[in-house]
């Protein structure tokens, strides 16, 4: 049994973006080209003079590069463990969201990957990883379960396509030896559907711990070192937490965008947006008691080498981003969302662009202040990027955005059959909610009541 071609129109809105294309779209890649050619250009000139051409000096020997790193690894969260639990405690309203979030899991993953490579300069000095690397240094744990969650991300993002990549074998001209190859002779079989419900169950509980040991093992990078303000036991929850939060306003933000551009304000409807708001106000407040205490604990302990770091973060040099992130990550989001009847998807939006700043420059402040006020006696640091770090910056980001717009163009980016498969479920879904209710009793006949004085 073939799958079936479109039956009727909400299948042909999810492929109008795979087999038309309208000139809008070669504007945005020509823009985003310019982005990524600019970011080219800078690496080029980095490569050819050497670190020196950035801000980096000693001993702020981290700067943009990393920061970039661990921001993109933590928007990576968005797609495993959002689309992974929302299927593991099969959400309905989950349809049409958890591809949008696996893709994204899979692009920021390379190319925060890349942003090592930058950083070290010479890309030749990865190779040292390989022959010389020893398990002692936590660099390589974060190469290790890195490779690991990239690896396992691309199964769980590839599998679940694979119904959709065979309407489009059956359905499209265009690329048709590609699907061919990605269906893997997908026939819509009982017993293939069996083994892929199957696999995507498996993968859905394995890339839940590889996720949130990925993240930890990045704090471990940092954790691991005696500098002030990063040897901490809190660290890897911290940087757990914050992934989560920056990801899923990364992903809020995208569902937005594909929904004004494609039209599907009917899949992607309020409720989505509503679900996801409540999720990203409560992780604004697991974020806020993280910092809180991790800050705290600094404060009380009142050791020398951390209140350097500590005070250049409330009142010093680096005050401004300290309290930018503050009011990007705490004071909106709280006042944009907390009024639960007015999660308008505007309201949504707002939270989740100032979000994705303020996490930026969590990462920024953590990365930065802590070298500038090294423990040996060194000396006070200063770092400001050059054009070559804001070039390659700009170009990352861009890279991101192309690699979503041209997914959106080759394969569809909400699942059509997962959508099929919702509403001629709506029965079982029915007796599944009636199952959760109390049964129905009839009362108990009256009874004449005796009052005995």
């Amino acid at each position: 049994m073939r799958p079936r071609p479109y039956r009727d129109d909400m299948d042909a809105v999810l492929m109008e973006p795979i087999v038309t294309t309208s000139g809008r779209f070669y504007v945005v890649v020509a823009i985003l080209l310019s982005f990524i050619l600019w970011g080219m250009f800078a690496y080029s000139y980095q490569f050819r003079h050497g670190l020196g051409a950035t801000g980096l000096n000693e001993p702020v020997s981290w700067g943009f590069y990393v920061t970039n790193f661990v921001f993109f690894i933590g928007i990576s969260h968005a797609g495993t463990l959002i689309s992974a639990i929302l299927r593991i405690c099969n959400a309905e309203w989950r349809r049409p969201v958890t591809r949008m979030a696996e893709v994204i899991t899979v692009m920021v993953l390379a190319i925060g990957a890349g942003n090592i490579l930058v950083d070290l300069g010479r890309p030749d000095r990865l190779l040292n990883v390989i022959w010389y690397g020893r398990y002692q240094s936590p660099l390589l744990w974060d190469a290790t379960s890195i490779s690991a969650y990239f690896t396992a991300s691309t199964v769980y993002l590839w599998l679940p396509m694979i119904p959709d990549i065979a309407i489009l074998r059956d359905n499209v001209k265009k690329r048709r030896w590609f699907y061919r190859i990605l269906a893997i002779g997908w026939q819509g079989t009982e017993k293939q559907k069996k083994v892929l419900q199957r696999g995507i169950t498996i993968m859905s509980v394995l890339v839940i711990p590889i996720a949130v040991s990925v993240h930890t093992v990045v704090s471990f990078v940092f954790s691991m070192t005696l500098q002030p303000m990063w040897h901490s036991t809190i660290f890897g929850p911290y940087f757990v937490v914050g992934a989560i939060f920056s990801g899923i306003a990364a992903l809020i933000i995208a569902m937005l965008i594909i929904r004004k551009v494609y039209h599907l304000e009917g899949f992607l409807k309020p409720v989505h947006f509503h679900n996801l708001g409540t999720l990203l106000l409560a992780m604004t407040l697991i974020w806020t008691y993280f910092t809180f205490a991790e800050y705290l604990t600094g404060f009380y302990g009142n050791e020398p080498e951390e209140m350097k770091v500590f005070w250049s973060k409330f009142n010093g040099p680096y005050a401004p981003y300290f309290w930018a992130m503050v009011v990007c990550n705490f004071v909106i989001p709280i006042g944009v969302l907390s009024y639960r009847r007015k999660h308008t998807i505007e309201r949504t939006l707002i939270a989740s662009i100032f979000i994705c700043i303020g996490m930026w420059l969590e990462r920024f402040i953590i990365v930065v202040p802590t070298l500038a006020n090294p423990r040996l006696d060194y000396g006070v640091g200063e770092y400001l990027p050059t054009w070559v770090e804001w070039g390659e910056t700009a170009g990352c980001f861009a890279l991101f955005i192309l690699f979503y717009v041209l997914f959106t163009k080759i394969f569809p980016i909400i699942s059509i059959w997962e959508i099929r498969e919702g509403r001629e479920g709506l029965h079982e879904l029915n007796q599944r909610v009636r199952g959760y209710l109390p049964d129905e009793v009839e009362p108990p006949l009256a009874q004449p009541v005796s009052l005995k004085i």
